[in-house]
């Protein structure tokens, strides 16, 4: 049995949690105590335009006018390392080079208690103040994040950009759907399984370009809203919202989720990997009919919708938003190893 079925076969376990958190009893206090407590320090931004992407902007907004920024460095938990979107490497090596020279509190931690924002994200650079970067400092990237340039367990997500008010949380009980999946796809990759799903009435199929509210009439009308990793995953906030439960076929380990350290994906998610490992369309409706047995779909679909407030952002922030979700995972980062003292050049 190949690696990504048997994850297949583990998400579709009938027992499901009655919470959508990893840790409910450490996460509401927790996220009480960083809106008390945390703060952030922002180290000067450059005069040209920083972030060329509407979600890094709203992100970086939103901090600079929110209540976890302080102007004195000495009571910070964490330093932001603001920079454009289309530095070159040697310009970044050299930003960090003058705050190492000209604060003392890089060299504290060698970077671990900084984070900065990329969607694109950081490579690995053979330059030393950009492998300290890279190694150390927390990167808050889009996702999904590029191959190779998101280090699990250390770096951040954005979720992604969902326009909107969340659905009502009864919309999606009782439906009887009128297709067993709705297919978002751009460039697929799984062209077989497409032009069998095509022919299959149980599937409802869009390709780009397409009409938003189209789209989001076909998830709220689907038990199933399959998508392909690493393509458009936006709508992976937009299929949760309405009670539409996500399929995500990918060829490899998705280590990079929004929220990773807070939601159980695995019961608000089915993950499959590639189509032929499990017997093609005939393999995946096998598979998710699997899903449903004993009222697990509806469980999950309860769960979905109880998650999709966290991927909302808003003009004005909103407790438990997605921009008060991202700081909460900085937020838990802030425990750093304190690195020896050192003398640099």
């Amino acid at each position: 049995m190949s690696i990504y079925l048997l994850l297949a076969f583990c998400l579709f376990s009938p027992v499901l949690s009655s919470s959508i958190y990893l840790s409910p009893s450490l996460f509401f206090p927790n996220y009480q105590k960083m809106l008390q407590s945390f703060k952030i320090y922002t180290y000067t931004p450059p005069k040209s335009s920083l972030f060329s992407s509407p979600l890094e902007s709203i992100f970086f907004t939103t901090l600079q006018n929110s209540q976890f920024i302080t102007l004195n460095p000495e009571e910070a938990h964490l330093f932001f390392i603001p920079f454009s979107s289309n530095l070159s490497t040697r310009s970044l090596a050299r930003v960090i080079r003058d705050l190492r020279l000209d604060f003392p509190y890089w060299n504290r931690t060698l970077g671990a208690d900084h984070f900065y924002l990329s969607c694109t994200g950081l490579g690995y650079e053979s330059d030393r103040n950009l492998v300290e970067l890279k190694k150390n400092s927390v990167q808050i990237s889009c996702f999904p994040s590029p191959n190779g340039k998101f280090i699990p367990h250390k770096d951040i997500t954005l979720p992604p950009l969902v326009n909107g008010k969340n659905s009502n949380s009864n919309e999606w009980m009782n439906k009887t759907a009128a297709y067993k999946g709705f297919v978002k796809y751009n460039g697929v990759k799984e062209s077989t399984l497409i032009d069998e799903m095509k022919s299959d009435p149980d599937f409802l199929i869009e390709a780009e370009p397409s009409d938003k509210m189209n789209g989001r009439d076909g998830m709220g009308d689907s038990e199933f809203c399959v998508f392909e990793y690493g393509e458009d995953n936006s709508w992976i906030g937009e299929a949760l919202r309405f009670g539409c439960i996500p399929v995500v076929i990918t060829d490899r380990p998705i280590q990079d989720l929004p929220l990773m350290d807070v939601l159980r994906w695995q019961e608000i998610m089915v993950i499959v990997g590639p189509i032929n490992s499990i017997g093609g369309l005939k393999g995946l409706k096998n598979l998710l009919d699997r899903t449903c047995r004993g009222g697990t779909c509806e469980g999950m679909r309860r769960l979905g919708v109880e998650a999709s407030k966290h991927f909302v952002w808003n003009e004005e922030p909103q407790p438990f938003d997605a921009f008060h979700m991202v700081m909460y995972q900085l937020w838990i980062r802030r425990h750093v190893i304190r690195y020896a003292r050192r003398e640099f050049i």
